[in-house]
């Protein structure tokens, strides 16, 4: 398939650039995939639409405050660094809570000339060094402080929110609470699994109250999820890979679900990859532990586990527009867009959502 056929117009007026005063005050369309019946309501409005027996699978990733602004050593040029991974692979968790005098980490970096291998950046009370280019764009950095101390210290000082680029302001305060789920747990991610921004303690209480299971999971969001889709055949495209976990409990529970006949309501396309790549196929059960997923999904793709989805709306040409469409065609999920541009609702993270049952 040609990813031009994942093309839709949206009104730069659209793009949503603050959250809205409540979280679960957003819009949400209702999509039937089988009847292509759509139905407008509010998010607030998600009890009367789940089923007392559905499980709803939410990702627990916290967003980190990854975005690191500096200036480089000898010419004073300002340095951008996007922490994104811990070099040595393994938990971001973990390796935010080491304490040491170095702390080597992947970085996406931005500055006035490219940076090369032994360049030095002033970040805050830290020295920030490139080790290694992995590609363009792409770098190791060690960074050094005087004293051993947690790497975490240093995002929460100085570290600014990775708000999207489509967000055109630079974060503010509010952000730190918003741009983050209210069940966000295991820190890792440098963007929000944003279909869970519109919960609220009091919608997730009623959700309770009326039967519906919340289970959680972790996937590390990375900054593959903005990067544009730089081949027309989605066949050449590769993703970038992403870290999850899905714990026991959480294993047990989805197969219990799928046993039964109970739906898997998956809260944002980062639960549907990796619930889909946690999925052994020949027996349904689901594999629990820490694993990474590179799975690209588009329309063909045969869903295992996910049964419903509840999705803010995406981007045009994007790897999340198409695996919605693959979950519900292509031609449908395109008429759902036009028809929430022509009912002005707010897109991107940010925006409104979509319930696709």
């Amino acid at each position: 398939m040609n990813i031009n056929d994942f093309n839709f117009e949206l009104p730069g007026e659209q793009i949503a650039q603050r959250p809205l005063d409540q979280r679960d005050a957003s819009r949400l369309m209702v999509l039937d995939r089988r009847s292509g019946r759509v139905e407008h309501r509010l998010f607030r409005d998600l009890p009367d639409l789940l089923r007392p027996s559905d499980a709803l699978v939410v990702n627990e990733t916290r967003v980190i405050a990854a975005r690191l602004i500096g200036k480089k050593i000898g010419t004073g040029g300002r340095v951008e660094l996007l922490v994104v991974r811990p070099a040595g692979g393994g938990s971001t968790e973990i390796a935010l809570e080491a304490r040491g005098v170095e702390h080597d980490w992947i970085c996406l970096a931005q500055s006035g000339k490219p940076l090369r291998p032994g360049a030095q950046v002033e970040v805050g009370s830290w020295r920030a060094e490139v080790l290694e280019i992995r590609e363009p764009g792409t770098v190791v950095v060690r960074f050094a402080s005087s004293t051993a101390r947690h790497f975490a210290e240093l995002l929460d000082q100085i570290g600014r929110v990775p708000l999207p680029p489509y967000i055109r302001r630079e974060p503010d305060p509010e952000d730190r609470h918003r741009y983050q789920t209210v069940f966000a747990a295991t820190p890792g991610s440098v963007a929000a699994p944003t279909a869970g921004l519109h919960f609220t303690p009091e919608l997730l209480a009623q959700l309770q109250a009326r039967g519906v299971e919340r289970i959680g999971l972790t996937l590390d969001v990375g900054p593959g999820t903005f990067l544009p889709v730089r081949v027309e055949n989605l066949e050449e495209h590769k993703m970038h890979s992403e870290r999850y976990e899905v714990p026991p409990q959480t294993a047990d529970k989805v197969f219990a679900a799928k046993s039964s006949g109970a739906r898997v309501v998956a809260v944002g396309t980062t639960v549907v990859r990796a619930l889909e790549s946690a999925v052994e196929p020949s027996t349904g059960k689901i594999r629990s532990g820490a694993n990474e997923t590179d799975l690209f999904i588009r329309p063909g793709f045969q869903f295992r586990v996910v049964d419903a989805l509840l999705t803010n709306f995406h981007l045009s040409k994007s790897t999340l527009l198409v695996l919605v469409s693959a979950f519900c065609g292509r031609e449908l999920i395109l008429r759902a867009y036009r028809e929430a541009v022509a009912s002005g609702y707010r897109f991107f993270s940010y925006g409104d959502a979509m319930l696709i049952t």
